[in-house]
């Protein structure tokens, strides 16, 4: 692992719990609320990040056991989605954009800042496609829970996922179905790329796959 990688870790994930805190106070003191900001995707997708570049960042500073590789590429997914449903589906309502820069930390940043640490930095070991399979897990239950709490609250963190509008649950069915291909495509790739950069480097280091600490020391 690079020797700058650590301390950049720390560093955006600290920049991120500063957005993170600073948008979830604005949403306890207006109309959007405590529970209501839980029940945005990107703010539960950010604060996985922060967790996972946190203890990635000190374990690469203390020598620790570092973060599953199952669960950072996750965490990627998670981010990327984020980053291209903001792009093509949220950009364009601007009741999305109360505070400017923590949308440009939350949306475009961090899933550019995490894509390139998995690229930097990949997998240890190859990942079999059937352990990613869980990356999807969280998504599928993310996607029961808005729509089960907004029948309870009438509230929906999304408009696609408001059967309210225009096209009801039909439409709230096709944007689902599309945003789980785009889960199923993105992780593959990133999946792909993760094993193909960590192939990649054991070649270029003349040894068969190893741990993450192993290679951390011949770095």
């Amino acid at each position: 692992m690079h020797s700058w990688l650590a301390p950049a870790r720390l560093a955006v994930a600290a920049l991120t719990a500063v957005a993170l805190g600073f948008s979830g106070y604005h949403a306890a003191t207006d109309a959007t609320g405590v529970p209501n900001y839980f029940s945005y995707f990107t703010n539960l997708s950010n604060m996985a990040a922060v967790v996972v570049l946190a203890l990635g960042g000190w374990a690469g500073l203390t020598g620790r056991r570092p973060v599953p590789d199952l669960v950072r590429g996750a965490v990627v997914l998670y981010l990327a989605i984020t980053g291209l449903a903001y792009g093509t589906l949220l950009a364009k309502y601007p009741e999305q954009l109360t505070i400017p820069w923590v949308n440009d930390v939350v949306h475009r940043a961090m899933p550019l800042v995490v894509l390139a640490d998995w690229l930097i930095d990949p997998p240890a070991r190859r990942i079999r496609p059937v352990a990613a399979l869980w990356w999807l897990a969280f998504p599928l239950v993310y996607l029961a829970y808005a729509l089960l709490r907004g029948l309870a609250v009438d509230w929906y963190p999304y408009p696609f996922l408001d059967p309210d509008l225009h096209g009801s649950y039909r439409r709230v069915a096709g944007a689902s179905c599309l945003m789980t291909a785009a889960f199923v495509l993105v992780g593959a790739a990133l999946l792909w790329a993760g094993n193909a950069l960590a192939a990649r480097r054991d070649a270029r280091h003349g040894a068969a796959p190893r741990g993450r600490r192993a290679h951390a020391r011949t770095s």
